[in-house]
């Protein structure tokens, strides 16, 4: 069952992170980290595969084995999110009703961001 379930939506999540690298408003991390957590219960190749990779295996060995994110990987989620999201509810939308609710989507998502511990700060206790 975990099998036939769990490696298609490994494949799906890994899907929406590469997308989410190429769309300014779809976030690729909650994605990448998803279809890491299918793979870790489904088919060890390819979460080896997403642990080997020189920019994927960090982040995702990090959330494994202290649920933390680097200070770097932090800030390029929250200025690109600020960036992105910004442009969007200026620039993309003229409802009032549509760009309260960007500002409220960007607001929690850098609250969720902020409030994730940071891995330098594991590291000194």
């Amino acid at each position: 069952m975990k099998r036939t379930l769990y490696k298609p939506l490994g494949f799906v999540f890994l899907g929406l992170a590469i997308l989410g690298v190429l769309l300014p408003l779809l976030p690729g991390t909650p994605f990448l980290l998803l279809s890491a957590w299918f793979f870790a219960r489904s088919s060890e190749k390819w979460h080896q595969r997403l642990l080997a990779h020189e920019l994927t295996g960090p982040m995702i060995r990090n959330w494994e084995e202290n649920r933390c994110m680097s200070r770097r990987a932090k800030t390029v989620a929250i200025s690109s999110m600020l960036v992105a999201g910004s442009i969007s509810v200026v620039f993309g939308v003229q409802q009032t009703w549509l760009r309260v609710t960007g500002v409220v989507l960007l607001a929690i998502g850098t609250t969720v961001v902020l409030n994730i511990r940071s891995c330098e700060d594991c590291a000194q206790k």
